[in-house]
């Protein structure tokens, strides 16, 4: 059966459910606005930061890099904490990690920076992994359609963000705030997204302040390492980060070493975070109408593909093929995290396919922009760095056709029956 078109609301008879319903979709909504946004803001930031407290190019680049890391590393505990705490209960401890994260590297020293962009990290990996498995539970029916609001709400969190970063840090130097440096400023200035949802979500544990008996009965899905399908959904993810952050990263440079300017570089690369988002208003009408979502999923890989080529064949429309390739990433995005919930059985294996999958995908996005930078300084040009990536972006859509089976991925005593 084809999705439902979004309501806010599921089928029950209460008014008093529904409007708790509508609550937890508000709730995930303002949650998905923390999930990029501390990230994004810290980029058109990073000069000045770097030149302030002396990072070498090293210690900057871990900056962008330990995110990543933290996306890794915490993703398979975020699972087991969703099992033993309960959903609910597992997200507000995300939202407190983001907004202790985000007030410890506003302090304004190297360490302080660190420490709280691996905080964030750890708040970010929590969330990531179990909205899904939230979805799972709550809107079953409408899986596809609220993944696809809730990553365009990344978006606008993430664009919010990145816009605002310089021009706040310039509101903190013409108003001589000086108890913190203007980076750190700016960098604060996003405390209200988290402080925000953390308002919005505490009804969510009134409800569901303990974990249900089935959690706590359920096993930690380890099977899910041996089952094909779950690989092929992690693999997919996997290549759609690779590519993503690879382009975040040397994006500006790839623009510059073609002859565009830092403005017009760093313009161009604004509109990639635009062009992430732009899928989810293209998808959300399309995926509660469609049930077979091979075709869909194929051509976000082949749209990474047509922008990475054009790029290498005629870098002088560098805007059309970044807009390309940003529709294509974000919507591959878009329908991994979608695929993670529909695949699955339960709110547990959702939540287990999840931190497999981001575990996975964010150890291969961290390790991408660093093996790019350094084949691309061997070879001294880009053609062989995007070559690869676009070789990539075809293996991408192989994985992409095998994610996208429409057999939901079974234990191994259930899937001999």
């Amino acid at each position: 059966m084809a999705e439902q078109p979004l309501s806010l609301t599921p089928s029950i008879s209460s008014n008093a459910s529904k409007a708790f319903s509508l609550l937890t979709v508000v709730g995930v909504l303002l949650i998905s606005l923390n999930l990029r946004s501390p990230i994004t803001g810290l980029g058109p930031l990073l000069d000045v930061i770097r030149e302030q407290l002396h990072l070498s190019s090293m210690q900057a680049g871990m900056l962008t890099t330990l995110p990543l890391l933290a996306f890794a590393f915490f993703s398979p505990i975020a699972a087991i904490l969703g099992r033993k705490r309960g959903l609910e209960q597992s997200l507000m401890l995300a939202l407190v990690l983001i907004l202790m994260g985000i007030i410890i590297r506003s302090l304004g020293s190297a360490s302080w920076l660190f420490i709280g962009t691996a905080i964030i990290g750890a708040g970010i990996a929590i969330a990531n992994v179990l909205l899904p498995s939230l979805l799972k539970r709550d809107f079953p029916t409408k899986v596809t359609t609220i993944t696809a609001v809730y990553v365009l709400m990344m978006g606008v969190g993430s664009t919010l963000s990145a816009s605002f970063a310089i021009p706040v840090m310039n509101m903190a130097s013409e108003l001589s705030i000086t108890f913190i440096p203007n980076w750190a400023f700016s960098l604060a200035g996003i405390v209200a997204f988290p402080v925000i949802a953390i308002l919005f979500w505490l009804p969510q544990l009134k409800k569901h302040s303990a974990p249900t008996a089935e959690m706590a009965e359920v096993d930690n899905h380890s099977y899910l390492w041996r089952s094909a399908s779950a690989w092929h959904i992690t693999i997919f993810l996997a290549l759609n980060s690779l590519l993503m952050y690879i382009f975040v990263s040397w994006l500006p440079v790839i623009l510059i070493d073609y002859g565009y300017s830092h403005q017009e570089a760093g313009f161009i690369h604004g509109m990639l975070q635009l062009a992430t988002a732009m899928p989810a208003l293209i998808l959300i009408p399309l995926m509660a109408k469609i049930h077979d979502k091979r075709a869909l999923t194929v051509s976000m890989s082949l749209l990474a593909f047509i922008g990475i080529a054009g790029l290498i064949a005629q870098p002088s429309l560098a805007i059309v093929w970044v807009l390309f390739f940003g529709v294509g990433v974000g919507g591959g995005f878009i329908l991994a995290l979608a695929l993670i919930s529909l695949r699955t059985q339960s709110a547990h294996q959702a939540a287990a396919l999840s931190g497999m999958a981001q575990c996975c995908g964010y150890l291969l996005a961290a390790s991408g922009p660093i093996a790019i930078g350094a084949l691309h300084e061997s070879v001294g040009n880009w053609l062989l760095p995007l070559s690869i990536c676009a070789a990539i972006s075809v293996l991408w859509s192989f994985f992409a056709f095998l994610a996208t089976k429409q057999s939901p991925i079974l234990p191994p005593v259930q899937s001999k029956k």
